[in-house]
């Protein structure tokens, strides 16, 4: 885990050509180990536009 914004979402930060599931389920492990939390964020920053390398998992 990155970020942890005000111990409710989980932040994963990459910077690859595409998700792949590996990297959701890298989120999804997060997710469910904290007990707490159920919003994660996943964003790319190796893509032009950052609105579309921005994905939003919920438990």
């Amino acid at each position: 885990m990155d970020i942890l914004v005000e111990n409710r979402v989980i932040v994963e930060l990459k910077t690859v050509e595409q998700f792949t599931d590996v990297h959701i389920a890298q989120v999804l492990t997060y997710l469910k180990l904290s007990n707490k939390n159920k919003i994660g964020l996943l964003l790319n920053f190796n893509i032009k536009s950052l609105k579309n390398g921005i994905k939003r998992i919920v438990l």
